[in-house]
């Protein structure tokens, strides 16, 4: 079986895609100087273009993980992920306090989706 790797460098890549399954690599914000809730929103709208380039889209969501760097701020990342997420259509999801590779990020979200009729 073949895996197709999407917007790779010499380190890793953004998206693979094996099996009828997407794997995203942790996505984080590019302004990291907005709020936690800003931020989540910039994520979650990486992941919307990174899923729509790999057939397929977060109607087929499997699962996430999210790691924010303070719990004191997981309401403003839930807000933002409420609202973004299919309704009825959730995918199983973890969470928990991290410290990220950069000190100014305030989270980092995985994703695992299916394609479409895959």
């Amino acid at each position: 079986m073949s895996v197709t790797y999407h917007d790779s460098n010499t380190r890793m890549s953004q998206a693979a895609v094996h099996n009828g399954t997407v794997y995203l690599a942790g996505q984080v914000p590019d302004d990291a100087s907005a709020d936690m809730r800003g931020q989540t929103e910039q994520v979650l709208a990486k992941i919307d273009r990174l899923l729509a380039a790999a057939g397929t889209s977060k109607e087929h969501l499997i699962s996430a993980q999210v790691w924010v760097t303070s719990m004191a701020e997981f309401d403003q990342m839930n807000a933002a992920w409420d609202a973004w997420v299919v309704p009825g259509r959730p995918p199983v999801r973890a969470a928990t306090e991290a410290k990220l590779a950069r000190p100014d990020w305030k989270v980092e979200i995985m994703i695992t989706a299916a394609l479409p009729d895959a």
